[in-house]
């Protein structure tokens, strides 16, 4: 019996040749996508983000930026600034970073400014800092000293002092922001239900810390950014942009109160993932 024409056909080496093309294309077509793309090695781990608050404040009041940096990828520790001496808040953090593996990004808002310039002083893995509305001391500054360098500060009239006694025997006075005054002074651009849980679980900070001068500080040896907050009552920005220039650090400004990194904390986010993008 005669053979149908179309199995005929399918038995000659050209239409043998085809039907293994095209097997071939769906098998390059099925393994394509495992290797599309394939490039260069990719970028080695991100670095770790520290972030330090600074007087009135806890680690919590990093908590959006927190969340902007881990959804990014980076590693994040909010540290737990004891705020009773600028020595002995400086030398808790760097035990804190000696325990970190791999290049930090260090950043520090307020008076934390002032304990990351001192901490990151020798200490190899700080890679870069970054000033949150913060003090940058040059050697033998006290907090105090900058924040009166140029008028604007209202601060030292919305305080309320409560003496204390140190470990040592010696006297001293924690530093409270009067919850009344608390939102016009430090986070007026934050709503008032936010900042009246913030007035409550402010941490004080002993007078000494911030009458206490700075050490040779880091940002002259470390690449440093700013970002400076135009409508605080703290720090005046006069100050910050008058720091900022003398490190010759990246700066920015930002319309915000003290509180920028619960106000605006995108913008504090986006400043310290330009920092740590220069980090390899």
């Amino acid at each position: 019996m005669k053979r149908p024409s179309f199995l005929r056909r399918a038995r000659t080496p050209l239409s043998l040749m085809a039907t293994v093309g095209v097997a071939g294309a769906l098998l390059a077509v099925s393994v394509a996508p495992a290797t599309a793309g394939k490039g260069p090695s990719s970028p080695g781990p991100k670095p770790t983000v520290v972030l330090v608050h600074g007087a009135f404040a806890d680690s919590t009041s990093w908590n959006a930026v927190v969340k902007r940096l881990k959804r990014d990828g980076y590693p994040v520790v909010a540290a737990a600034n004891p705020l009773r001496g600028l020595s002995s808040d400086a030398a808790y953090l760097k035990d804190l970073l000696a325990g970190i593996d791999g290049p930090v990004v260090l950043a520090g808002h307020s008076y934390g400014g002032s304990v990351i310039s001192n901490a990151a002083t020798g200490t190899g893995n700080v890679k870069a800092l970054v000033y949150i509305a913060a003090f940058l001391p040059d050697k033998g500054e006290s907090a105090i000293d900058l924040s009166g360098k140029f008028p604007g500060s209202t601060l030292g009239e919305a305080l309320r002092p409560v003496p204390i006694t140190l470990p040592d025997g010696s006297q001293d006075a924690d530093l409270y922001i009067e919850q009344a005054k608390f939102h016009h002074q430090f986070a007026a651009d934050v709503p008032n239900d936010t900042t009246d849980l913030m007035a409550v679980t402010q941490r004080p900070v002993t007078n000494s810390a911030l009458q206490e001068g700075a050490s040779e500080p880091a940002w002259k040896t470390i690449p440093s950014w700013s970002l400076v907050a135009t409508q605080d009552l703290n720090i005046p920005p006069a100050v910050q942009r008058f720091m900022a220039e003398r490190a010759h650090a990246h700066t920015v400004e930002v319309r915000a109160s003290h509180a920028v990194s619960v106000s605006r904390p995108n913008d504090v986010a986006h400043i310290i993932e330009e920092a740590a993008r220069t980090v390899h």
